[in-house]
């Protein structure tokens, strides 16, 4: 227990002090060394660990994305419109991915004998899902000036608060398993918890960000509450399936933990199964509410 939680505690500060140096180059930078570490973990799931091309290649890719997203729009030089900066950004980060893509084909090419399709394609979609996926933190910090960091707060609560919720609900008075294959803790009552914190967690920290810590105040009605507590639900939803695909992987692999990264917790894959899947879902959920005007 002890161990657990001094992992946490190092993981917590070194979250907050990414978080209070959100604006400068601190953010890709931790982003980029998490995604890392979650692609080697998933390499090493696969036995492609020792494949050092194959590494170099992921880790190109993965260390790339979090900086292609790092300007902020506001500081791109007036000459180039911000619409002209998404598609050059786009353009760059597809090239990046069609050469680590051919280098990763050519290198199994040349040792087909050792290395099966189903671990190159494995190693593909994790090349291209994960720092797409965990660059999203980037993302909702530089495409929201005024919001930016509480997004990104709200975003990884998303994540973490429903396990919790899922957690203690469960403990408390579950009964009904939801997965037994997959996840035997997880039960039909623990889901509905975690669904229903996540939507509390949401609307209180929205409530005291816009009366209490904001400067620019969002828009506060009937509507912006609803919309914030379905998104809570919805993200909350979206990690337990994240939850349980990365537990499957693990199942199927014949693996406990990803990695030994965070005594007592496992590794980072371990962490932020859940995350891969909600931020993105996040960021697309509070960019449709700011295009329809509700925040």
């Amino acid at each position: 227990m002890l161990t657990r939680i001094i992992s946490a505690a190092v993981g917590l500060v070194i979250m907050i002090s990414m978080l209070i140096l959100h604006n400068t180059f601190v953010l890709p930078f931790v982003t980029a060394g998490i995604i890392v570490i979650m692609l080697y973990e998933l390499l090493r799931a696969v036995k492609l660990e020792k494949s050092i091309p194959i590494l170099v290649a992921s880790f190109t890719y993965g260390i790339t994305v979090p900086f292609v997203y790092s300007p902020r729009y506001n500081m791109i030089d007036s000459a180039l419109t911000f619409a002209q900066y998404r598609e050059n950004r786009t353009i760059i980060l597809f090239g990046i991915a069609l050469l680590c893509s051919m280098g990763i084909f050519v290198i199994w090419l040349n040792q087909h004998k050792k290395i099966r399709y189903e671990q190159i394609f494995f190693a593909l979609a994790a090349m291209i899902f994960v720092p797409n996926a965990m660059s999203t933190m980037v993302r909702i910090d530089r495409d929201n000036i005024q919001h930016g960091v509480f997004f990104l707060v709200l975003g990884l609560c998303g994540a973490w608060i429903a396990d919790s919720g899922a957690y203690f609900t469960g403990v408390a008075i579950g009964k009904h398993k939801l997965c037994p294959e997959i996840s035997p803790k997880k039960t039909i009552e623990g889901f509905i918890g975690g669904i229903i914190s996540t939507a509390v967690v949401f609307v209180a920290c929205f409530a005291v960000y816009n009366n209490i810590i904001a400067n620019n105040p969002m828009k506060e009605n009937a509507v912006s509450y609803i919309a914030v507590a379905v998104t809570g639900m919805l993200c909350a939803v979206i990690g337990t399936v994240g939850d349980l695909s990365a537990s499957m992987i693990k199942r199927q692999i014949g693996f406990k933990d990803y990695g030994k990264i965070m005594p007592g917790h496992g590794g980072l894959m371990d962490r932020f199964d859940s995350v891969l899947f909600v931020l993105p879902t996040f960021y697309c959920l509070i960019t449709i509410a700011n295009n329809l005007n509700i925040l």
